[in-house]
């Protein structure tokens, strides 16, 4: 199995395909807008706010291999890649559809880059082939306790396929 193969695995196991942990797409499914704000403590991250960081990492990703590095999402420090839009239905459902859209469009670069693109320095990153792996890495961490967030609210109840 060349690298391309296996990093677009391991991508579609993070957003659609289930592996050995549900996939995002189907863990947010049925979050509601309280379930995604809902924190079992204050030092805890909600749902949402791990969403929003998954997104921020992959968004400055996007951002720095189109070359479109004026346009990168910012943050302080990784504390604020956390950090919620105002907490409102509409701007809980747009940041599902964000992650979505730009996972995919990081999934169809993948696709299509040429052996030598994977491997070439993106401005601020190492190469592209490691910092998906990286970031497949990030996002399986983070899912699983978006997984364990969703599963203390009764959110995920029987939705595995083994």
């Amino acid at each position: 199995m060349d690298v391309r193969t296996l990093l677009l695995q391991q991508w579609a196991s993070c957003l659609d395909q289930e592996d050995w942990f549900p996939p995002l797409e189907k863990v947010l499914e049925d979050v509601t807008f309280e379930q995604a704000i809902w924190k079992p403590v204050d030092s805890m991250n909600s749902i949402w706010e791990l969403v929003c960081h998954l997104l921020f990492y992959e968004k400055r990703l996007l951002m720095r291999f189109l070359g479109e590095t004026d346009n990168e999402p910012q943050a302080e420090d990784n504390k604020s890649t956390f950090r919620l839009p105002a907490e409102t239905l509409q701007n809980w459902k747009e940041t599902k559809q964000e992650y979505v859209y730009v996972h995919r469009e990081l999934e169809k670069i993948l696709a299509k880059s040429e052996e030598e693109d994977l491997y070439r320095p993106i401005p601020g990153e190492r190469s592209l082939v490691l910092e998906l792996k990286s970031l497949a890495m990030h996002d399986a961490y983070h899912i699983g306790q978006i997984v364990f967030l969703s599963k203390m609210q009764g959110a995920l109840a029987g939705k595995r396929s083994f």
